[in-house]
């Protein structure tokens, strides 16, 4: 073979190789999208597993895809789900009715078409909504309520609570932005993230809330549509009618970020940050615990918002405790 037509062949395949191969979710679920009413269809992924269904349910500005690295955890014994709620990844939105009933007729519908037989609902933060939602107008319909710091005024409210709005209210210090390095790419957004909290979240929940340029750089957070509405469509719930584990982190970690950092600047607000946090979360939390007599209340020191994340050990303890209760 001649030696320069052989060199042009080699220089014409080599870009071929060194194209990064197409990224793939490594999380074990399989992807459907399920109609639960006129033009709405939600995500939902299913990892499998054998036993009793679970349902996960994101907080407000993720997707179900957050629970990625935290679901195959808990399939040895249950069945897991997540749902997208509507307004939020590739779920769709109608912004004509998104008060809380809604969210949560949108996961019973969920549960009727999967045939799902009085599963556990799990949800994060906003996800108390739906929780609440089910647990009080259909509780003959689930077997148990998860609250992973997810237990506040969107979840109960009995008029002796703290409003959202006292927590929203509050400002502590704040981490800092990825910098150019960190939008290089989802993982080295990841990176970042786990620097600045402690802790990983899935770069598979990057790739759904993230937006990205054609040279794959990370640009920007998604605005899902959703987003604005949550807190616009809250009830007051009080009567929720089935058994219940309340997760609540507190005093909250504010992230690995200010755990290192020397100014005493930061730490001073992040103190007292902390202590007026902490002062609303006892509040909310001890309201919770009185005004739901099924519930078993939990209280991890120091966690993040984010408990199944940050303390993944201690949630899936008193989980797998929980769950071995029911009936």
């Amino acid at each position: 073979m001649d030696y320069r037509f052989a060199i042009a062949l080699l220089a014409s395949i080599a870009p071929l190789h060194s194209q990064p191969a197409p990224w793939k979710d490594p999380s074990p679920h399989h992807t459907q999208f399920l109609t639960v009413a006129p033009n709405i269809r939600l995500e939902v992924l299913d990892w499998g597993g054998a036993g009793r269904p679970i349902v996960l349910l994101a907080g407000g500005g993720d997707t179900a895809h957050v629970f990625d690295d935290f679901a195959p955890k808990v399939t040895s014994d249950y069945h897991v789900y997540g749902i997208t709620r509507r307004g939020f990844g590739a779920s769709d939105f109608s912004a004509t009715e998104y008060d809380a009933d809604r969210l949560g007729d949108d996961v019973l519908a969920v549960i009727d078409t999967l045939k799902l037989a009085r599963p556990v609902l799990v949800g994060h933060s906003i996800g108390g909504e739906e929780l609440s939602s089910m647990g009080t107008r259909h509780p003959d319909r689930i077997a148990g309520l998860i609250y992973l710091d997810a237990a506040y005024s969107y979840a109960f409210d009995n008029g002796k609570v703290p409003g959202m709005q006292e927590f929203q209210g509050l400002q502590g210090p704040q981490p800092p932005e990825p910098g150019e390095a960190d939008l290089a790419s989802y993982g080295a957004l990841s990176r970042w993230w786990a620097r600045v909290y402690g802790f990983p979240l899935p770069e598979s929940e990057f790739r759904q809330s993230w937006e990205s340029s054609s040279d794959g750089r990370v640009t920007k957070r998604r605005d899902f549509p959703g987003g604005a509405l949550l807190m616009a469509g809250m009830k007051k719930y009080t009567g929720i009618r089935a058994p219940v584990l309340a997760i609540f982190a507190n005093p909250h970690s504010q992230g690995a970020w200010v755990d290192n950092n020397p100014d005493p600047n930061v730490q001073e607000a992040a103190k007292a940050y902390s202590a007026a946090l902490s002062a609303l979360t006892e509040r909310q939390l001890k309201a919770f615990e009185d005004g739901v007599p099924s519930a078993h209340v939990v209280v991890l020191v120091g966690a993040n918002h984010y408990v199944y994340l940050s303390n993944e050990g201690d949630v899936l303890r008193e989980m797998w405790a929980f769950l071995k209760g029911l009936r």
